[in-house]
């Protein structure tokens, strides 16, 4: 099982990656004082932080996007979900299945979003039901950095 690791990327830790995934440049991923399980066709894009704490594990599920400068901390992140570039997600935070966090949002200390939900604002609130048509651009931009990996960056 691989995933793709680009130059400048750090993983540390109790860190475990899904097949097909992707940590971009410069991305952090560190697993120093608790658990982090990242999914398989997730990618984590370049500068995103991902760390633990204060007794709290990170879970990202199978076809996920972290967005550019992102840090996403202690939480849960459920599958085919978008967190959007400079978003802040917070330990205890729960996020569902099929959602999108918005460019900048914050996502506050053991806030849970719904499957299916757009979320974004300071702090996050839920906006509305996602369409189907932005539930498959979730999972198609998932596929696309998959394909970037690849060609791209270098498998581990």
């Amino acid at each position: 099982m691989a995933y793709y690791l680009a130059e400048g990327a750090i993983v540390k830790g109790d860190v475990t990656i899904g097949e097909d995934s992707g940590i971009w440049y410069h991305a952090t991923v560190r697993g120093d004082t608790d658990r982090i399980t990242i999914g398989s066709r997730t990618n984590v894009q370049d500068n995103a932080v991902l760390h633990v704490g204060d007794g709290h594990a990170l879970t990202i599920g199978n076809d996920v996007t972290i967005g550019h400068g992102a840090i996403v901390h202690g939480c849960e992140v459920g599958n085919n979900t978008l967190i959007g570039m400079g978003a802040i997600i917070l330990n205890g935070a729960v996020i569902g299945d099929n959602c999108i966090i918005g460019a900048g949002a914050l996502v506050t200390q053991n806030m849970e979003i719904p499957d299916g939900s757009l979320a974004f604002g300071n702090p996050a609130k839920i906006i509305r039901k996602l369409t189907e048509e932005e539930i498959k651009s979730n999972h198609n931009n998932a596929l696309l950095y998959v394909g970037e990996a690849k060609n791209q960056l270098m498998p581990v």
